[in-house]
């Protein structure tokens, strides 16, 4: 059985699906659209992370095709429905980067309420600009609000209320009375409720026709002038022109995106100077832990699927 793997993975995990299956390894592939499609033809498995378009033109070329293993959470990139009728199983690596993601929101929230980091070449120089950074505000008592209470919500929450904040959440798809909510310490509020009320308000949700667009201008209108925004979920779920606006405008007190619509950011994108706004690239749940725990948990799903089917013919 063959297995294409067109992004980076750990080498120890894919050394484990080589020593079993015919393994064509290409961290790069994901670039490289036609290549990719002639590895395919005979593939039983393909495994990918959020670059890798999984639409219906790659589908087709792979006739064979089993398994996508997703070395992530999110299934944006992928034909869930055409997989489904084809018989393809989906495998993502879910809770598997979760506390990378929740650790880089406690993180970026701390940096974004403090304000204190960007002084390193001003104190070098020999200035001292402690009247300015004398404002800067603490995590504890402040209210985290999550939107968005699957697992990396959660654990969110959960290191959240470690420094003393109080969580609050949303999540359309968990009812207020569910009794995972008292069970995590987590109050439940209505979406706007959380955005009123959240100093932290942090985006966990899945990129749906529901929730693209999500954060607009009314939306970041509802949140306090000093709350802080950031969103480690989908570019599309925040309307990036839009929060721009509200940064430049002093409406919000900060901002932090691991997550854009066009990725890499295309030159003229209007967050290029924004004030107090941190940009990542789309890094947010990438460590060199957690790529081990995401890497070896799909080596191992789809070695399991891959058996599975072998063992049916």
């Amino acid at each position: 059985m063959r297995v294409v793997i067109s992004e980076f993975m750990d080498p120890v995990a894919v050394a484990s699906l080589a020593a079993r299956f015919d393994t064509a390894f290409d961290a790069e592939m994901a670039e490289r659209r036609e290549p990719l499609k002639r590895l395919l033809t005979d593939a039983d498995a393909l495994i990918v992370r959020n670059k890798t378009q999984v639409d219906g033109e790659l589908l087709a070329a792979a006739p064979q095709l089993k398994v996508v293993g997703r070395l992530g959470v999110g299934l944006d990139n992928i034909d869930v429905l055409q997989c489904k009728s084809r018989g393809i199983e989906v495998i993502p690596a879910t809770g598997a980067n979760a506390v990378a993601v929740a650790e880089y929101v406690i993180g970026t929230a701390l940096i974004l309420l403090r304000g204190a980091y960007s002084s390193t070449d001003a104190v070098a120089a020999g200035k001292w600009p402690r009247s300015a950074l004398a404002n800067g505000r603490e995590l504890s008592g402040k209210t985290l609000g999550v939107v968005g209470f699957g697992q990396i919500g959660q654990l969110t929450g959960r290191l959240a209320r470690a420094l003393g904040m109080k969580a609050i959440g949303f999540d359309a798809m968990i009812p207020a009375e569910h009794p995972m909510w008292s069970a995590e310490r987590t109050t439940a509020r209505r979406f706007d409720e959380v955005l009123c009320e959240a100093d932290v308000v942090s985006i966990h949700v899945p990129l749906t026709p529901a929730t693209r667009g999500l954060i607009d201008a009314s939306k970041l209108a509802l949140m306090k002038s000093d709350a802080v925004l950031i969103n480690t979920a989908r570019g599309e779920v925040v309307n990036e022109a839009m929060l721009a606006a509200a940064l430049r405008a002093g409406k919000l007190g900060g901002a932090a995106l691991d997550v854009f619509e066009h990725e890499p950011l295309a030159a003229g994108t209007p967050l290029a100077g924004c004030p107090r706004l941190l940009l990542t690239p789309h890094i947010a749940g990438v460590t060199r832990e957690s790529n081990v725990r995401v890497s070896t948990m799909i080596a191992e799903k789809v070695a399991a699927a891959l058996d599975r089917h072998r063992a049916k013919t």
